[in-house]
C-alpha cells in the first residue's frame, strides 16, 4: 500500500500518515528502487564490457525504465518515480559526455597561436592541440543520440513537446559535432563533415533560433580547426562567407553579419597569405564595410539593418587598426571610411552618420598633416573652423532664432583660442599680427551684424593679443619713469573714475543692453 500512497482499509486513522507525506514516501521509494535496479543491471554488464560501454549500458537500463511508465495497472506514484529515475540516469549520461563536447568545440581555438603550422593527420589531433582527449569517449555520440531519441519519441505532452524537440536537436548536433573526432576521421574529411553539419543544422525546421546559434558555433569550430593549414583556412573561410551570404535571404539578422565577419577574416587571411604589410591588408578589409553599407541600404528589417551596419563598422575599425602604423595609409583609410559614412548619411534615416563622416575626414586631414610634419596649429584648427562656420551659417538661415554662440561660437573658438595661446609664446611678429587682424575683422563683423559671439570673441582676443604685443614697451616705459609716477597715475585714474562713477555705470548698463539685444 505504500507504493500506492494510500492506507489499507480498516487501518486506524491514528497510525495513518497524511496523504501528501505518504505519496512523497511512495515516490521516493519508487525512485530509489528504480535507481538501484539500474545500478545492479549496469554493474553486471560492466564486468563483461570495455570501460567505454559502462555509461551506455546504464543509460540503456535507465531508458528501459520508461517501459514501466506505460502500463495503467501500476500506481501513478510508481510510474512518476520510474520516469524521474529514468530522467536522472539520462541527465547523468549527458553530463558524462560534456568533456568530449567541450574539447571538440573549444580545442580548435588553440590553433590561433599555432596558425598554419601544418595540417594534423586526423580531426582528433585538430581538436586536442592543447587539451587532452577524455578517456572512454568512444561511445559519447551514441549516448547523445540515444537521449535525443528519447526526447523526440517519448515526450508527447503538448506543452513540453517543443522544448523536447529543441533539446533533441541540441543533443543530435553535439553527437554529430563530436563524431569526426571520436572516429578519428582524416583532417580534410572531418572539415567537410563540419561544413555539412553547418548547413544541415541551419536548415532544421525545429528549434529556431537555437538552430541558427548551433550553426554559427559549428562554423566557428570549422574556422578555428582550419587554421592548421593555409589552404584549409582560405578554403573554409571562403566557403563560409559564400554559404552565409547565400542563406541570408532567410535568416538575415544573423547570417548576413556572419557572412560579413567571415569575409573580414578572409580578407585578413588573404593578406597574410600574400605576405602583405598590415596597412595594405587594411585596404582589402575596407571592402567589407562597403558591402555592408550597400546591403544595409537595401534591407527593410530594422534589426537586420542595424546588425549589418554594426558589423561593417567593426570591419572599418579593424582596417583603421591595421593601418595605424603607417600615417599616410592611415589617412587614406580614414578618408575612405569617411566616404562610406557619407554614403550612409544620404539615407533619410541615417542623416546623423554625417557627423561621423565629418569627424573621419577631419582625422584624415590631421593624420596627413602629421605625416607631413606640419607643426602649425592653424593647419589643424582651420579645417574644423571653416566647416563649423558653414554649418552654423546654414543653421541660422533655417532657424534665425539660433544664437550666434550656438552657430559660430564653437567654430571660432576652435581656431582663435589655440592661436592666441601660441601667439603669447611666439617670439616672432607674424602670428600675432595675423591673429590681431582676424580678431579685429571679427569684432567689426560682430558689431555690424549685431552678432554677440564674433564681437565678444574677436574683441577679447584682440585685446589680449594687443596687450601681449604692447607689454614689452609698457615695461620699458615703466622702468624709465620715476617710481612715484605709476602710483600717482593709478591714483589719478581712481579719482577720475570716482568723479564720473554714475556716468560710467550708465555706460556699462548701456553696453550690457546693447549686447543683450544682439543674437
Amino acid at each position: 500500500m505504500a507504493w500506492r500512497g494510500t492506507s489499507a482499509p480498516g487501518t486506524a486513522p491514528s497510525t495513518d500518515l497524511p496523504a501528501s507525506q505518504s505519496t512523497a514516501h511512495a515516490f521516493g521509494l519508487s525512485v530509489a528502487s528504480a535507481l538501484l535496479l539500474v545500478a545492479a543491471l549496469g554493474g553486471m554488464a560492466r564486468s563483461a564490457l570495455p570501460g567505454a560501454w559502462t555509461v551506455p549500458v546504464h543509460l540503456a537500463c535507465g531508458i528501459a525504465l520508461l517501459a514501466a511508465v506505460r502500463p495503467e495497472g501500476l500506481p501513478e506514484t510508481v510510474r512518476r518515480g520510474f520516469a524521474a529515475a529514468s530522467g536522472a540516469v539520462q541527465a547523468l549520461a549527458v553530463v558524462w559526455t560534456l568533456p568530449v563536447v567541450a574539447v571538440t568545440l573549444l580545442g580548435p581555438v588553440a590553433w590561433v597561436t599555432h596558425a598554419w603550422s601544418g595540417a594534423p593527420a586526423d580531426l582528433r589531433e585538430a581538436v586536442t592541440v592543447d587539451l587532452p582527449w577524455p578517456p572512454h569517449a568512444a561511445t559519447a555520440p551514441l549516448v547523445l543520440v540515444a537521449v535525443a531519441a528519447v526526447l523526440a519519441l517519448a515526450v508527447r505532452h503538448s506543452d513540453w513537446r517543443p522544448r523536447a524537440l529543441t533539446g533533441a536537436l541540441v543533443l543530435t548536433w553535439a553527437a554529430a559535432l563530436t563524431l569526426p573526432a571520436v572516429l578519428e576521421l582524416p583532417y580534410t574529411l572531418g572539415l567537410l563533415v563540419l561544413g555539412s553539419l553547418t548547413g544541415v543544422i541551419l536548415a532544421s525546421p525545429y528549434g529556431q533560433p537555437t538552430a541558427t546559434v548551433l550553426a554559427l558555433a559549428t562554423s566557428a569550430n570549422l574556422g578555428f580547426a582550419a587554421l592548421a593549414s593555409q589552404s584549409a583556412t582560405l578554403t573554409a573561410l571562403g566557403a563560409l562567407t559564400v554559404f552565409f551570404a547565400v542563406v541570408s535571404w532567410r535568416f538575415t539578422v544573423v547570417t548576413a553579419p556572419a557572412a560579413l565577419a567571415y569575409a573580414t577574416t578572409l580578407a585578413c587571411a588573404t593578406g597574410a597569405a600574400a605576405d602583405w604589410q598590415p596597412q595594405y591588408t587594411a585596404l582589402l578589409v575596407l571592402a567589407v564595410p562597403v558591402s555592408a553599407a550597400l546591403l544595409a541600404a537595401r534591407l527593410k528589417e530594422p534589426r537586420a539593418t542595424l546588425t549589418v551596419e554594426v558589423t561593417g563598422a567593426g570591419a572599418a575599425l579593424l582596417a583603421v587598426a591595421l593601418a595605424a602604423t603607417d600615417p599616410p595609409m592611415l589617412a587614406l583609410v580614414l578618408s575612405l571610411c569617411g566616404v562610406i559614412a557619407t554614403g550612409t548619411a544620404l539615407r533619410p534615416d541615417r542623416h546623423a552618420v554625417g557627423y561621423a563622416a565629418t569627424a573621419l575626414f577631419l582625422l584624415a586631414t590631421w593624420v596627413r598633416l602629421a605625416a607631413w610634419q606640419v607643426g602649425t596649429p592653424e593647419a589643424y584648427t582651420l579645417p574644423v573652423t571653416i566647416p563649423a562656420l558653414v554649418v552654423g551659417f546654414l543653421r541660422r538661415r533655417r532657424a534665425p532664432e539660433t544664437s550666434s554662440w550656438t552657430a559660430y561660437g564653437p567654430g571660432l573658438a576652435a581656431t582663435l583660442l589655440p592661436s592666441l595661446v601660441m601667439a603669447w609664446g611666439d617670439p616672432h611678429w607674424t602670428r600675432p599680427l595675423l591673429l590681431g587682424l582676424a580678431a579685429l575683422s571679427l569684432t567689426l563683423l560682430g558689431g555690424g551684424y549685431s552678432l554677440q559671439a564674433p564681437l565678444v570673441l574677436g574683441g577679447s582676443v584682440l585685446t589680449l593679443d594687443a596687450l601681449h604685443e604692447l607689454a614689452p614697451y609698457i615695461v620699458q616705459v615703466t622702468d624709465a619713469l620715476p617710481r612715484w609716477v605709476p602710483p600717482a597715475l593709478a591714483g589719478l585714474l581712481l579719482l577720475a573714475l570716482g568723479a564720473t562713477y554714475e556716468r560710467r555705470i550708465r555706460d556699462v548698463r548701456r553696453m550690457r543692453n546693447l549686447l543683450g539685444r544682439m543674437s
